[in-house]
């Protein structure tokens, strides 16, 4: 991240691991743990994406898109993916680059950038999408995307996906925010933007219509979120009675065999519970995880650390605990039994965020930072730093307390479970009454073997046979 311009690979430089490519890990993961702690950094991963914009243009049209089409994989700006299922069809990569973009937007207030080429960045993006997408028409106006694959590289080129279309929707609607603004405050910027990237009104018209139509699938039964349109039509993978010499699932069955079942290799409508925290009630938080976390297979090193903050806002503290050490314990035990390819530096940086935003409860998805701790009960205190435009805050949490130091810059303002302070030369202490809601297991545990799907039919389970040979060596290309 220190290298003006440059990419940080999926294994950083610590070792020859996936050839120094790297993936959507780096805006999701890597690029908001920078934006918090060294926003100069961030800026620099940042502008990777920006230097090789051109290049995502002519992606856009090789695969018949306006606008810009990052690769999936990349070292040099060009698609390097080989496998087009779990690779060139995860189009979410441009709301990944979008979602990071305006996150160090808003922490950082870093005009210059985001009125030159984070603007660019973003309404090419989202042309892609208005553009991927179409208007469905029945008893009513859907804007729909079909043929993508999500986070969960076990299920591929579906019909909305849950995570890319809320990803999408706010893609969409940062472009039309942006674009006004820059026309009401910032005219001669609005002016270059034009010019730069021939935009017209009418584009942020539809834009804004887009979103407002996208469709974000749910079933009203369950009150969960389906991953996509024929997910939950799926017989499930029974993961219980799955022998551990199994694991990981794309080492030793084939991608069809996977791709028939209800089974996740890593966090999909979870990441979006927590990258867009107020798009969701917490109803359909904890209705989400408690459906989605048992067929939850964890084979990619990104998945516990996300799962770690979402159980520990939903009330699921002791799942949090124990997928906050499979995150923090990656590498250090090479649980993965990979760390001599490279430190998972993705993984890193979530266990960061699984400290800050699980346990000490920071959202940065609003108009302020906002925090609602979930301190594990065996902890006695959780300290950390963060730098949000220009200051430099120090966040203590203990049981009964959170204090805010402002160690360096302007004051702050932000909130505490929904009551709002400032914070400026005096430390500011706030009692805290309870860690949040505490839940002893999964009360609730979905999907239920032998229960019923909406339209009534029976829901089964099995675990797929497998021929008595060596594992094996193909892998999906995924982090």
């Amino acid at each position: 991240a220190r290298a003006d311009g440059s990419g940080v690979p999926a294994k950083g430089l610590t070792g020859d691991g996936y050839e120094g490519h790297y993936f959507w890990d780096t805006e999701i993961y890597v690029v908001p743990f920078l934006t918090l702690t060294a926003p100069e950094q961030a800026r620099n991963a940042l502008r990777f994406r920006a230097m090789h914009l051109d290049q995502a243009r002519d992606r856009a049209r090789e695969l018949s898109v306006k606008g810009a089409l990052f690769p999936w994989r990349t070292i040099n700006g060009e698609e390097a993916s080989a496998y087009y299922a779990a690779g060139t069809a995860q189009y979410h990569i441009d709301a990944d680059i979008a979602y990071a973009i305006g996150h160090y937007g808003a922490m950082t207030a870093d005009q210059e950038f985001m009125r030159g080429e984070g603007a660019e960045l973003i309404v090419e993006t989202a042309r892609m999408w208005a553009d991927l997408g179409f208007w469905r028409v029945g008893d009513g106006e859907t804007f729909e995307i079909h043929g993508v694959t999500g986070p969960d590289e076990y299920t591929t080129v579906v019909n909305n996906n849950s995570y890319t279309n809320v990803m999408a929707r706010w893609n969409l609607r940062l472009a039309v925010r942006m674009v006004r603004d820059l026309q009401t405050e910032a005219p001669d910027a609005y002016g270059r933007l034009v010019r730069a990237v021939g935009l017209e009104p009418e584009e942020v018209r539809e834009w804004e219509r887009c979103a407002d139509g996208m469709l974000i699938p749910f079933d009203e039964r369950l009150g969960i979120h389906p991953q996509d349109d024929a997910f939950l039509a799926k017989e499930l993978w029974d993961l219980e009675n799955t022998p551990p010499e199994r694991y990981p699932l794309l080492l030793h069955y084939h991608p069809l065999v996977i791709y028939r079942f209800q089974v996740l290799k890593q966090a999909d409508v979870v990441l979006a519970l927590f990258l867009r925290s107020g798009a969701f009630s917490q109803t359909e938080k904890r209705a989400d995880f408690e459906y989605y976390d048992p067929i939850t297979t964890g084979d990619s090193s990104l998945s516990a650390v996300m799962q770690s903050i979402i159980a520990a806002e939903v009330g699921h503290q002791v799942m949090a605990l124990e997928y906050f050490h499979a995150g923090l314990f990656v590498d250090i035990g090479d649980t993965h039994g990979n760390t001599a390819d490279g430190v998972h530096v993705a993984s890193a940086a979530g266990t960061w965020r699984a400290l800050v935003s699980g346990f000490g409860g920071l959202r940065d998805d609003g108009d302020l930072l906002s925090f609602d701790p979930r301190l594990p009960r065996s902890w006695s205190h959780l300290t950390f730093r963060l730098t949000y435009r220009g200051s430099r805050i120090r966040v203590h949490l203990t049981r009964r307390l959170i204090k805010f130091t402002l160690e360096q810059g302007d004051p702050v303002r932000l909130r505490v479970r929904g009551v709002e302070y400032q914070i400026a030369d005096t430390p500011l202490e706030i009692a805290l009454a309870h860690q949040g809601l505490y839940l002893p297991g999964l009360a609730s545990a979905h999907p239920v073997i032998g229960g019923r799907r909406s339209d009534g039919t029976l829901i089964t389970a099995e675990v797929p046979e497998v021929a008595e040979t060596e594992p094996r060596t193909e892998q999906l290309p995924a982090v």
